[in-house]
């Protein structure tokens, strides 16, 4: 599980602009066909939205989680998350409303996507876009996995969202078996 968006974060330089995610630019594609993939690799299949694959958007941003299917894929990938080898997503999308604000005192210019017209995919991978994405693998405790979104919030300096989302996550430690 992690996230494949986190709202109001910048992506990497594009050369001279960077891009960003509303909150709530998510709305209305929650039911797409989209699929869970590796590197958006359509040969790297994990799922698909509403039959093993669950999206969701919350404050932070485009949350997934994935019921992995018994195969060497799922087994090699849920082994590189765990290892924390492959530790960041993306998605692929085509943008429905968007604005543009232009960066002052050397700042880069921004675009702003404020709604997403479709989602396509959701992906675990090597190198982002977004440096704020997360993933981890769940294991056999729902603590231990959220451990692990936590020790990614904080490795890439995101404390305000790391003690918000510990808040909300300190249900799953009464809870300790998934």
């Amino acid at each position: 599980e992690g996230y494949a968006a986190v709202f109001n974060s910048d992506s990497e330089n594009f050369g001279g602009w960077v891009e960003q995610i509303a909150p709530g630019a998510f709305t209305g594609v929650m039911d797409d066909n989209a699929f869970a993939l590796v590197n958006h690799s359509m040969d790297q299949v994990l799922g698909r939205n509403n039959v093993n694959v669950k999206l969701s958007q919350d404050d932070i941003g485009l949350k997934f989680s994935i019921k992995l299917p018994d195969t060497t894929l799922a087994r090699d990938t849920k082994e590189l998350v765990r290892s924390n080898i492959l530790n960041k997503c993306s998605f692929a999308f085509i943008v429905q409303d968007e604005s543009f604000v232009q960066g002052e005192n050397g700042a880069p210019d921004k675009r702003i996507i404020n709604k997403m017209a479709e989602l396509f995919d959701v992906s675990i991978v090597t190198v982002p876009a977004y440096p704020d994405t997360s993933v981890a693998s769940r294991s056999f405790r729902k603590s231990e996995g959220m451990k692990q979104i936590q020790r990614s919030l904080q490795e890439y300096k995101l404390p305000y969202l790391y003690h918000k989302n510990k808040l909300r996550t300190n249900k799953f430690k009464t809870n300790a078996r998934s």
